[in-house]
């Protein structure tokens, strides 16, 4: 019962006993005790609230969660890293975007997790968080903590992630499939999505999160969602960095992209991407960069509309055989090959609605990321959060996302 009142605390904000007690069911005395408890353990606190003349009677109180809780959110992509802090309901308090290099290791890596998360934490007037929750992106043991093979993350397979990051900051820690936490993240945001959603990163590589009824769908060996490596039909054998060929991510993800426009520019397929990549080259960058596709696309280079439409209509074809097994609300894109705007999306939407029954998307929405930049680190620092504001006691107290 504890942690179903510390989760609606932070789920919708502060509340009245009785708003509490209508939320869950059950009789105000049952709050008041349960209430009672958490704001002897430091969880919780009431407050009085409005106010009016002497002897109006007693003024009304709320229940919130501590001001003094913090959570830490890491999202780590291949080339770039986000950490934030979070209070306990999930408002960002502190943030740090910069560079991230997966190559150089885990230990340099992870050593610059600790680092920011320290300072991040100086910052919002705490020292040690009440749990952190990080995101890597390849595959990983849940239970074990740590990844499995990834196959962009070499030197990572088996390291002790979780336990690594434990033990430097002395807080519980939950480590997770950065797709996934995205995918929490966007729930967390997504009115509307009726527990049932889908989110789809478009990076370097392509993944996907699942959500059915409210928790994640990882799968039983955590691989539930890598769409990434899905083959489709297109005939060249492209080899794609898992080994396999044909994967959908060697055909429509960011790196794929990338190499297609490259060989576009050399070819002189496109005069607008043959001056940016010489250009490029002549302040000593090898190849091109999602951000000139994106400017090519804003000077109406058809080349790089059609690289971009091809990309998007394989994706498509991959969500409608998913939009037919698990019927979801919503399908959120996001990652960095989504900041290229509506082309893209437009594409994903017509093939996914062409290739599945009318009765599927009936209601379905296909939208961009509500949250582009914080989604990862919101949906780490909710996970982690359901671990310490909701042990799993018993069924009726399972965390919801987990």
């Amino acid at each position: 019962m504890q942690s179903r009142v510390l989760c609606a605390l932070r789920d919708h904000g502060p509340q009245s006993r009785p708003e509490l007690g209508a939320q869950m069911g059950v009789s105000r005395t049952t709050v008041g005790v349960e209430v009672g408890r958490l704001v002897t353990l430091g969880l919780v606190r009431e407050q009085a609230i409005g106010g009016g003349p002497p002897g109006a009677g007693r003024r009304s109180t709320v229940v919130d969660l501590s001001p003094d809780i913090r959570f830490v959110g890491v999202a780590v992509g291949v080339t770039e890293m986000a950490v934030a802090v979070t209070d306990g309901h999930l408002a960002v308090l502190e943030e740090w975007h910069g560079p991230c290099e997966l190559a150089q290791g885990p230990d340099v890596v992870l050593a610059e997790v600790v680092t920011r998360a320290r300072a991040l934490l100086a910052a919002s007037g705490a020292e040690v968080p009440w749990g952190l929750g990080i995101g890597l992106p390849g595959p990983i043991d849940f239970a074990a903590g740590a990844p499995v093979a990834p196959p962009l993350m070499p030197g990572w397979d088996g390291h002790p992630v979780r336990e690594q990051l434990a033990r430097a900051l002395g807080c519980p820690v939950v480590l997770d499939n950065d797709v996934n936490l995205m995918a929490v993240g966007e729930l967390h945001a997504c009115s509307g999505a009726g527990g049932d959603l889908l989110f789809v990163k478009m990076g370097s590589g392509i993944g996907c999160g699942v959500v059915v009824a409210g928790r994640l769908h990882r799968g039983s060996n955590g691989c539930a969602g890598d769409i990434g490596h899905v083959e489709v039909v297109a005939g060249d054998g492209r080899r794609c960095a898992c080994g396999s060929t044909d994967c959908l991510e060697a055909h429509a993800g960011g790196a794929a992209l990338l190499r297609e426009a490259t060989a576009a520019a050399e070819r002189g397929d496109s005069a607008w991407l043959a001056q940016r990549l010489a250009t490029r080259r002549e302040a000593g960058a090898e190849d091109l960069e999602l951000g000139d596709l994106g400017e090519a696309l804003a000077a109406g280079d058809r080349v790089t509309a059609t690289l971009l439409r091809e990309g998007g209509r394989r994706v498509g074809h991959v969500l409608a055989g998913l939009v037919s097994f698990l019927n979801p609300a919503v399908i959120v894109v996001g990652g960095r090959v989504s900041g290229l705007g509506h082309v893209l999306l437009a594409e994903i939407r017509s093939a996914t609605y062409r290739r599945s029954l009318p009765q599927a998307t009936r209601d379905l929405r296909i939208v961009l990321s509500e949250l582009p930049e914080q989604g990862g680190v919101v949906g780490a620092a909710h996970l982690v959060s359901d671990v310490v504001l909701a042990p799993a006691t018993g069924v009726g107290d399972t965390p919801p996302h987990l």
